[in-house]
């Protein structure tokens, strides 16, 4: 009957991993197992089955792409955009080795590597599809919201019949010609590796998607150094776009740093913003350049809100992504400008570990839970799909299990 050594049937198993990957706690699964499956099922269950689980979807994802113990099937055409897009997230976790109750390792705080593979349409232009900014991205209320700081008191031009973006993923407010690709289907990886490690990762699965024979293929990350290796070691081939809202967000506070008052602040914002729209990114470093002259280089002990440090850094940051910022040429290929897409799914990854009361085992229990989560979130079916096919015999040999969460608190 496919019954596994803690006498679960595989449909057991199959609902409880499910629940697990969908609820916010063991406790909460446990509830949803008893009132809407109808089968009582304990929360050290629930944690021994998706430790279980977990690992075993870490197995399949670093197998070889080539063999049967690849995590999905091969699709059978090339997708026409492939996109990449990658981003860090947080996690807290226990110390290793330590026994039940909360042992925090440093502030307990550590970053988890996510990234989202998208088979994409993707329209082509000969000429720019929207060379005007998008009307969210002249609006302060929803600036502000982007650079997670105070809007400003200014008269933008009908301000009060801009539209915000109500999405989670900071999407342009664009007009009924949508130049952007559409998403068809995404395959999601989070893992607490080193970002060595995970660039292989997403190697592997960008080869089992075939994205290497797309016939146009994007890399998108924001300023993250790790992102960029990631993308030189493994994708090379792929168009490298840096996130237009990180380039806007180092705008904006560039512009606060060099002028006082609020009207003249917005201004200079959007005289930026609008020339990076454009890929006027050698004209906004000029002027940047200007000011760097004019108010000096920060002392060593500046403080991270000296105008002169704001200044130096946002410099910094967009020299070292000027050949990433040629907006006008993605748009007229057909590719995003925006990692709206990793946004939106580290939000949804951060939902099921993040958490002031959630504590991991590092690495074992956190590294099972996002396997888990990924699979859930992957368009593919791939969490049900390795449910339905894994071993369930008492007689196969169980791996053991991570321990998740240990005592207290359990997430």
């Amino acid at each position: 009957m496919g019954f596994d050594a803690r006498e679960l049937t595989p449909l057991l198993v199959t609902r409880s991993a499910i629940a697990v990957a969908q609820t916010r706690a063991f406790k909460k699964a446990a509830i949803v197992m008893a009132d809407v499956a109808g089968q009582p099922v304990s929360a050290k269950t629930l944690e021994r089955v998706a430790g279980d689980v977990g690992l075993e979807l870490a197995q399949r994802r670093d197998a070889d792409p080539k063999t049967d113990a690849a995590l999905a099937q091969r699709p059978e055409l090339a997708p026409a955009l492939a996109v990449v897009e990658c981003d860090g997230g947080r996690i807290r976790t226990r110390q290793p080795d330590h026994g039940p109750g909360v042992h925090l390792e440093g502030k307990g705080w550590n970053e988890t590597k996510n990234a989202c593979l998208i088979r994409a349409t993707r329209k082509m232009f000969a000429e720019d599809p929207q060379p005007d900014p998008p009307e969210c991205f002249c609006n302060p209320e929803h600036v502000a919201k982007i650079a997670e700081t105070e809007a400003l008191s200014v008269a933008s031009p009908d301000a009060g019949e801009q539209r915000l973006a109500e999405d989670d993923e900071h999407e342009p407010l664009l007009p009924a010609a949508d130049w952007r690709p559409k998403r068809l289907v995404r395959t999601v990886l989070a893992s607490m590796a080193c970002s060595k490690d995970f660039g292989k990762q997403m190697a592997r699965e960008a080869k089992r998607r075939r994205f290497g024979q797309a016939k146009a293929k994007a890399f998108l990350g924001d300023g993250l150094p790790w992102n960029w290796s990631i993308w030189k070691r493994h994708f090379g081939d792929y168009t490298p776009i840096l996130d237009f809202i990180h380039a806007l967000s180092y705008l904006y506070a560039v512009a606060k740093a060099v002028h006082h008052d609020a009207q003249d602040v917005w201004n200079q914002y959007l005289v930026w913003m609008s020339g990076c729209w454009r890929g006027e990114i050698d004209q906004i470093l000029e002027e940047l350049d200007a000011w760097q002259a004019k108010l000096g280089p920060p002392p060593d002990d500046a403080p991270d809100n000296d105008p002169r440090q704001v200044l130096a850094k946002s410099f910094n940051y967009l020299t070292n992504n000027r050949e990433r910022m040629t907006y006008p040429e993605y748009r007229k290929a057909g590719m995003p400008v925006t990692t709206a897409w990793m946004e939106s799914l580290v939000k949804e990854i951060n939902w099921r570990v993040k958490g002031t009361e959630m504590f991991w085992n590092n690495p074992q229990g956190a590294e099972a839970m996002l396997q888990i989560r990924a699979a859930a979130l992957s368009d593919d079916g791939r969490l049900k799909t390795h449910l339905h096919s894994r071993a369930g015999s008492p007689f196969t040999r169980r791996l053991k299990p991570p321990n998740m969460t240990q005592g207290k608190n359990k997430s």
